[in-house]
């Protein structure tokens, strides 16, 4: 484990020296001249949509290292925003140990207004609309299909992107071409499900089922279909220990399903802000992150 995963966690991160854009659940975007950014990930962890004030030491470097894991396998399928320039040549000297481990510089690009979610098991959300209507999304699935089975095939289903604080709301695949054009939500469809496919059946040889996932997508100046923002981690992701797996229950996963648990137990209205979290919480959510990086990664 690297040094920095063990030092100090960030919780926001305070860069002088360059121009801050935009404050996230979890990443601090600051400009970059005209036509790039720098992403930092901070050790922020967001529960039912609100931001804890505690952070979990390890996790941005966690989810950097992961998402450049990712992006530098998948980049066959669609090329990814991320850039060849060091985080630390773009602050200044004082600002480098915000930056080391945890940080990007990226093509400032035009986000799509879609999350790409793939479902390639039946759980969370899916699994309570499939006991409803015995569908996903307005997808029709077979019948009898239990808690957390593997589903026939991967499903697209995508999402509205919601402002911090709010939720994103499903839609359906029309509704998504509505938005974004035909011709485009049907590449970010069939590329997403590409992308899934292929990292789920890289992660099962390292003893993790991906059971779904998040995508977000930009477009260059060309038009073209950019990954952007995080690859295929913790954060973005259902991981759950395949040697585990058992369909009819809701596995254990490598995210920050301790913290979740513990909030519903702890009475809290789930309405900001959230509570401090316990230090016992904190260190085991800090493990499983580490943990899905170390079997990833090796």
């Amino acid at each position: 484990m690297s040094a920095s995963l063990l030092g100090q966690p960030l919780l926001e991160s305070r860069i002088a020296s360059l121009s801050l854009v935009h404050r996230g659940k979890v990443r601090d975007i600051y400009a970059v001249g005209d036509d790039k950014l720098l992403i930092v990930t901070t050790d922020r962890l967001s529960a039912f949509d609100v931001v804890m004030p505690t952070p979990i030491p390890g996790k941005g470097e966690v989810l950097t290292r992961v998402s450049a894991f990712w992006f530098d396998k998948l980049k066959s399928i669609v090329p990814s925003q991320a850039l060849d320039i060091a985080p630390e040549t773009v602050v200044a000297d004082n600002e480098r140990d915000q930056v080391a481990g945890r940080a990007i510089v990226v093509k400032k690009l035009k986000a799509l207004s879609v999350e790409a979610i793939v479902r390639g098991y039946l759980v969370g959300s899916g699994w309570k609309e499939y006991q409803a209507s015995q569908s996903v999304c307005g997808i029709a699935l077979p019948a009898g299909l239990k808690q957390a089975e593997r589903l026939p095939q991967p499903i697209f289903t995508p999402s509205t992107k919601a402002a911090v604080g709010a939720h994103d709301e499903n839609i359906n695949f029309e509704q998504m071409a509505e938005l974004i054009g035909a011709d485009l939500a049907k590449q970010v469809r069939d590329v997403s499900l590409a992308l899934y496919k292929a990292a789920a059946e890289y992660a099962l040889t390292r003893g993790i089922i991906i059971a779904d996932t998040k995508f977000e997508f930009g477009l260059d100046e060309k038009g073209q279909l950019v990954w952007i923002d995080e690859a295929l981690t913790p954060d973005s992701s259902r991981f759950w220990p395949a040697d585990q797996y058992q369909p009819g229950s809701n596995p254990s996963s490598f995210d920050k399903q301790f913290v979740r648990d513990w909030l519903e137990a702890s009475g809290w209205n789930k309405q900001a802000p959230g509570p401090e979290l316990p230090a016992e919480i904190v260190a085991r959510t800090s493990e499983k992150y580490r943990e899905a990086m170390s079997r990833l990664l090796g």
